[in-house]
């Protein structure tokens, strides 16, 4: 038995492509693989007498003709009923792997995981190689709304079986179908950071336009839904804001109540030209805007906060608000915790007063991850007044940042992972807005109170992970948040040297982000030595400034 099954169907591919398929996985330097191809009978003669001299020539190679065409769903079954190697590696027809592929798989696969993965690039016709994609460690949250790990995908062949191999009706997302089931069941999912396969962008395919193949991200819709249905989440699944992703809209089962904590000294500013007062007019367009049922505004409030504004807070609010006198020196983090205390909800809403709610139903899409046992916290996009990217959750990539700061709102984001597209993992999110179950606030103690400035939501994030818990960031739940964008971002030295000597292996191994990306940035951007390309997309803003980025 070998140890690697690379599983091909084959329909009518270029000679050339065909012929460099074959080369690469002759050419690894592992040398324990079958190769097998299944032609789903091709209707141009080079293809069989392509497969036919490769057979000859090596007993490791396996051909299965097809009498007539089945799709690549029924072509995949036919591979999968002919491997007999541990594991599966599903490669195309047209695309091409690195050398060393498998012996990079067998590495990662070493201690017992049940499903490998790696990163991929687009290889043009002419040749040249573009377009890396480089992937997060398993996010099933990501999973779900976009088929993030593609290529190059390895899993053991006997789970790949026990899931019910590759299933008709889901040709063209019947490897996204195939990924989601089997990693439900994996003893252990395996990110490689390399690029290691090269997807073809032949004229007609989804490698060189996302939207060529409609029909395949309809399959893709069916197989999302499927696993919710499969996982008992009850939601329906669509087609995302961008081809290839989906918009899984999950419905609470529930309206706990929802404790809002907003600590506030009353502060004033201009904001669209026109003067607010912050904490009044947070609460007042969550009380008109927000469609959540039931909500409670703790609002932790200096001792020096004018009496004005906590009448105006009364005849917006009435019996729902509750103050919390608060006094001493700044400490957001005592705040926090002093109106957690002090909350009756199930769940807390930690927000900034300078914010102002944009999706009336944003505590409805964050209310329904937190249904989840293993979610602990949400996060929310936030913007800031100009519509331009706040927040999108943390990436601690040697900087404790913001993702994409400063880029469109509206945007999708960067690159084939769209991150302001899509649900997703993330190490943390920031505290001026996040939803988080008062079981998990307080199985973790809350905010540390030594940290009553800066990083007090990354330590708490992370603690919540430690205990276990996933973070999810959504773009489906949005405000507004009218921090400036020009104020100094720079956290104390003392600070920094307390999180990172809690925290060091994790503010500098983000899990959710690759270290294929630039260091010391959050928008998704390559190292340029690793893709050729410059350093900087046309449209990406610069890098923030200050060395430490704020809560």
């Amino acid at each position: 038995m070998a140890q690697f099954s690379v599983l091909t169907t084959v329909y009518d591919p270029a000679p050339e492509h065909l012929a460099a398929c074959l080369a690469s996985v002759r050419a690894q330097t592992l040398h324990d693989w079958e190769h097998v191809l299944v032609d789903d009978a091709s209707t141009q003669p080079h293809v069989r007498s392509m497969l036919a001299e490769a057979s000859a020539g090596d007993v490791r190679v396996k051909v299965v003709y097809r009498s007539q065409r089945g799709g690549i769903g029924a072509a995949s079954s036919d591979a999968l009923v002919a491997a007999t190697g541990e594991f599966v590696a599903l490669l195309d027809h047209d695309d091409d792997l690195e050398p060393d592929a498998l012996e990079a798989m067998a590495s990662a696969l070493a201690s017992g995981g049940d499903v490998a993965y790696s990163d991929h690039d687009m290889r043009r016709d002419d040749g040249a190689l573009m377009l890396p994609t480089f992937k997060p460690e398993f996010s099933p949250e990501h999973l779900r709304n976009q088929n993030y790990i593609l290529h190059f995908l390895v899993a053991r062949r006997s789970l790949v079986e026990q899931v019910g191999g590759f299933r008709e009706g889901f040709d063209g997302a019947q490897d996204h179908d195939l990924v989601l089931r089997v990693t439900e069941r994996a003893a252990g999912v395996v990110r490689v950071p390399r690029v290691l396969y090269h997807w073809r962008q032949a004229v007609g395919s989804v490698a060189a336009q996302p939207d060529n193949k409609p029909w395949a991200y309809d399959a893709g819709v069916r197989a999302v839904a499927d696993q919710c249905a499969r996982l008992g989440i009850d939601a329906t699944v669509e087609a995302g804001p961008v081809a290839g992703t989906y918009r899984v809209r999950r419905r609470p089962a529930s309206h706990p109540l929802i404790s809002v904590v907003i600590p506030t000294r009353g502060s004033s500013g201009t904001v669209w030209g026109i003067e607010r007062t912050f904490v009044v007019d947070a609460i007042q367009a969550m009380v008109e805007t927000s469609t959540y049922p039931r909500l409670e505004f703790v609002v932790v409030a200096d001792v020096d906060t004018p009496p004005g504004v906590l009448a105006a807070l009364e005849r917006v609010a009435g019996d729902a608000v509750k103050v919390v006198p608060f006094e001493g020196p700044f400490n957001f983090s005592a705040k926090i915790n002093a109106g957690a205390l002090a909350a009756d909800g199930d769940l807390l809403l930690l927000l900034n007063d300078d914010t102002e709610p944009i999706e009336p139903d944003s505590l409805e899409v964050m209310v329904a991850h937190l249904e989840a046992d293993d979610v602990a916290m949400v996060g929310a996009k936030l913007l800031y007044a100009d519509g331009t990217i706040q927040d999108a959750g943390h990436v601690y990539n040697h900087h404790l940042l913001g993702a994409l700061s400063g880029w469109d709102g509206a945007g999708p984001g960067p690159g084939r992972l769209r991150p302001l597209a899509v649900e997703r993992e993330c190490s943390g999110v920031t505290a001026a807005v996040a939803l988080v179950s008062r079981q998990a606030f307080e199985e973790v103690g809350g905010l540390t109170t030594a940290l009553p400035v800066n990083f007090n939501d990354v330590d708490f994030s992370l603690k919540l992970r430690h205990a276990g818990y996933r973070i999810i960031w959504t773009p489906y739940a949005s405000w507004f948040h009218f921090e400036s964008q020009t104020r100094d971002r720079d956290a104390t030295q003392a600070e920094y040297d307390f999180i990172d000597a809690r925290w060091h292996h994790e503010i500098n191994n983000d899990p959710y982000y690759s270290p294929n990306l630039m260091i010391d940035r959050a928008d998704w951007l390559e190292r340029p030595w690793l893709s050729g390309a410059p350093p900087l997309a046309d449209d990406a803003p610069p890098k923030a400034p200050g060395r430490w980025r704020r809560r």
